[in-house]
């Protein structure tokens, strides 16, 4: 039933494998090397010697550090080393590559649950062939939070509290945009007690944070501080107020053009926020309430952040947009969608590979 969930993930990992393998040969480099790059160098770094002790003195490049990054893809690319004996590259590709199929499949089976098997292929093929869907095949968390979120808001739907908060709870520990999923978890609850008194329904938002305060409260042990991540994060990377970071996009773009390919695509990426919404005021779909608070909350976390701003791998987090955008458009307008995503998806993979932009 899942086949064509997993028909659109190989297709698509075989479009960003390719552009790579292009940009390789013309660079001399290994495919290998584009896998392993930019954040996936700290979850590597995680599973082979676990986290620092202490945030480097300075502020930017030099006070960076693995504190930094949430800890279950790390664990998992850990547990595949010594488990399968493969490099810890290599690990963390498989997992990567494991974690993005479960996420193809999850995502498949949510929306068809909802609006069928069409739409849910259309909905699987608009996230894998995104702009920013080169991460499925990076080492990082992408491919874990969108299967996690899919299995909570999947089991939101079919009521089974304690599976959500699990799931959610595992997603929380991936990294701290994940934890919009405690939000439907939340409202969720408040509609089952509403509704029905379902006490019960209050496993799934009491569960939710586990993953994220494990997370904190691992590091208070750790280095003497639950703050650790949020400071190790402003002073490696989050350098000004928070609430800024689209301002700030914005700012960039007018100042710099498009030379500055991150204020770029962020921007667009505010403009392509800005139409989902317009669309969905004017078609009769609507998601479930579960859906929407999941994805405002995930908008909420770019506002909110000064560096984050809204980008192409934020609005990949918020999958149940696309899942809305496949049910509410016609056959040859999805179609037109999927190949202008596809070829932004081919340019996004190029500027990847260098020092112009980061996904």
């Amino acid at each position: 039933m899942s086949l064509p969930a997993l028909g659109i993930f190989a297709a698509s990992r075989l479009l960003v494998l390719a552009v790579f393998a292009l940009v390789g040969r013309i660079q001399h480099r290994a495919l290998g090397h584009y896998l392993t790059r930019w954040d996936s160098r700290w979850y590597l770094e995680i599973a082979r010697h676990g986290y620092a002790s202490a945030i480097p003195h300075g502020h930017g490049a030099a006070a960076q550090v693995d504190l930094g990054f949430f800890p279950l893809l790390p664990m998992l690319v850990r547990a595949a080393h010594v488990l399968t004996g493969l490099s810890f590259p290599l690990a963390g590709e498989s997992v990567a590559f494991v974690a993005a199929a479960a996420a193809a499949v999850s995502l498949w089976w949510l929306v068809r649950e909802h609006y069928g098997e069409r739409v849910a292929t259309r909905a699987t093929a608009l996230v894998f062939f995104s702009p920013a869907a080169m991460v499925f095949s990076f080492v990082y968390g992408e491919g874990l939070v969108v299967a996690l979120a899919s299995m909570t808001l999947l089991a939101l739907s079919r009521r089974r509290w304690v599976l959500a908060g699990f799931a959610a709870a595992l997603a929380t520990a991936c990294d701290p945009v994940a934890s919009a999923i405690v939000a439907p978890c939340l409202v969720a609850a408040i509609v089952a007690w509403r509704t029905q008194r379902d006490a019960r329904a209050w496993w799934a938002p009491a569960l939710a944070p586990l993953g994220v305060l494990g997370f904190f409260g691992y590091l208070w042990w750790h280095t003497g501080s639950p703050f650790s991540w949020y400071l190790a994060q402003r002073a490696g990377w989050q350098a000004g107020p928070m609430g800024t970071g689209v301002f700030y996009a914005i700012y960039r773009l007018a100042d710099h053009g498009i030379n500055d390919l991150n204020s770029l695509f962020k921007t667009l990426s505010l403009a392509a926020t800005v139409g989902v919404f317009v669309l969905w005021r004017r078609l009769r779909v609507r998601p479930p309430l579960t859906w929407s608070v999941y994805g405002a909350a995930v908008v909420a976390f770019g506002f909110l952040s000064p560096i984050v701003a809204i980008s192409p791998r934020l609005l990949l987090r918020g999958f149940p947009v696309f899942a809305f955008a496949a049910a509410g458009v016609s056959r040859q307008r999805f179609y037109v969608i999927v190949a202008l995503s596809a070829a932004a998806l081919c340019v996004l993979s190029v500027a990847s590979t260098s020092v112009a932009w980061t996904p």
